[in-house]
C-alpha cells in the first residue's frame, strides 16, 4: 500500500526531530471531547501499548494525553530525544530505540557497522536503565546477497560485544523479525526460527526477539504454535491485521483473542504494542480503532 507510511519513512521524520508522520498540526480538541477517549476497563492479563509511528497523525504530546486517557501506561519505539515528554505525561516507553541514525536496512549481520553500532548501543543502554526502561529494539539488516548461517555469525559476533553491558544495566536487546514479503524486501530476520538460533547462540536471557504477529503470518504463519514453541525467546510483541497491516477486527485473517490467549497462556508479562495503521480519515476514529482494538486483545 505505497499511499501508507511505512516505519523507514517514519524513522526520517525521527531523526530529523519531526513529531508525526500526517496532520502533525492537529491538536487535541477530539480528545477532549470524543467518547472515545474514556478510559477503558482492562483485566490485567495484557500489558498495553500502541506504536507512536502508526498513530504519528497526533503530535507526540496529544498521543500521550489520548493514550493516558484510554488507560493505557506504554508507548513503543520511542527515542531518547523525547523520553522527557512521556515521563511528563507518566507515560512508559516500552520499546525504545537508540539516538542518532537507526536504520532496519544496515544492521548487525554486516560487519562493518559493528564498531558504529557497538558505540550506539555503548552509549544508549545506560540512558535506558536511568530513565527506567528495560527494552532496546534492534535489527538484523538486510541481506545484500548474504546467506543465513553467515547473517547468524555475523549478528552473534557483534551483539556479544554489548551483552555484557546490557546485563550490567538490566537492559533487553531485542532483535525484530518483519517479513521479506511485502514490507521489508530482502530483511535477513525474516523467519523466527532464524532468530531463535541467534538467540541460542548469544546464549543470554538479555537478549530476546520482538515477534510480531502481523510481519510472522505474512511470512510464515503457524503464529499460534510458534508462540507456544519459542516463548521463552520472545520479549515482546506487535499487532497488525492481515492483509493490509490494518485494523484487528472481522476484516482480517487473525483472530486475536485466541492469539492474546496463548501469550497469556505462556506466562508472558511483558507488552503487547498495537502497530496496525488505522484506515479511517478522522482523527477521531483512528483512536476509537485503538481502542477496538485494545479491547479484542485484552482477554
Amino acid at each position: 500500500m505505497s499511499n501508507q507510511p511505512n516505519r523507514r519513512q517514519v524513522l526520517k521524520n525521527i531523526i530529523a526531530g519531526t513529531a508525526a508522520v500526517g496532520n502533525a498540526a492537529m491538536l487535541s480538541s477530539f480528545a477532549n471531547s470524543d467518547h472515545s477517549t474514556e478510559a477503558l476497563k482492562l483485566k490485567g492479563n495484557i500489558n498495553h501499548s500502541v506504536c507512536q509511528w502508526t498513530y504519528g497523525f497526533l503530535p507526540l504530546e496529544e498521543l500521550c494525553v489520548t493514550v493516558k486517557k484510554l488507560g493505557l501506561g506504554a508507548i513503543d519505539l520511542i527515542a531518547p530525544k523525547d523520553w522527557p515528554t512521556l515521563q511528563k505525561h507518566g507515560i512508559h516507553c516500552s520499546m525504545c530505540y537508540t539516538a542518532g541514525d537507526i536504520s532496519l536496512t544496515e544492521g548487525w549481520n554486516k560487519p562493518s557497522n559493528h564498531a558504529k553500532l557497538i558505540q550506539q548501543f555503548t552509549e544508549a543502554i545506560p540512558l535506558v536503565q536511568q530513565a527506567g526502561y528495560k527494552n532496546l529494539i534492534c535489527f538484523s539488516g538486510n541481506r545484500n546477497g548474504m546467506d543465513d548461517e553467515t547473517g547468524l555469525k555475523n549478528c552473534t559476533e557483534g551483539l556479544k560485544k554489548i551483552m555484557g553491558l546490557a546485563e550490567k544495566h538490566g537492559v533487553i536487546i531485542q532483535i525484530e523479525i518483519f517479513n521479506s514479503k511485502i514490507n521489508h524486501k530482502d530483511y535477513m530476520a525474516d523467519k523466527s526460527a532464524w532468530a531463535v538460533e541467534l538467540c541460542k547462540r548469544i546464549g543470554s536471557e538479555n537478549f530476546k526477539i520482538l515477534y510480531d504477529i502481523y510481519h510472522m503470518q505474512v511470512n510464515e504463519g503457524d503464529v499460534i504454535r510458534t508462540i507456544r514453541d519459542n516463548h521463552q525467546y520472545f520479549g515482546h510483541y506487535h499487532t497488525a491485521g492481515v492483509p493490509g497491516r490494518n485494523e484487528i477486527n472481522e476484516t482480517q485473517e487473525l483472530y486475536y483473542p485466541a492469539i492474546m490467549n496463548a501469550i497469556v497462556a505462556t506466562g508472558y508479562k511483558g507488552y503487547v504494542a498495537q502497530e496496525f495503521i488505522p484506515t479511517a480519515k478522522e482523527p477521531k476514529d483512528k483512536v476509537a480503532a485503538l481502542k477496538k482494538a485494545i479491547q479484542i486483545c485484552d482477554v
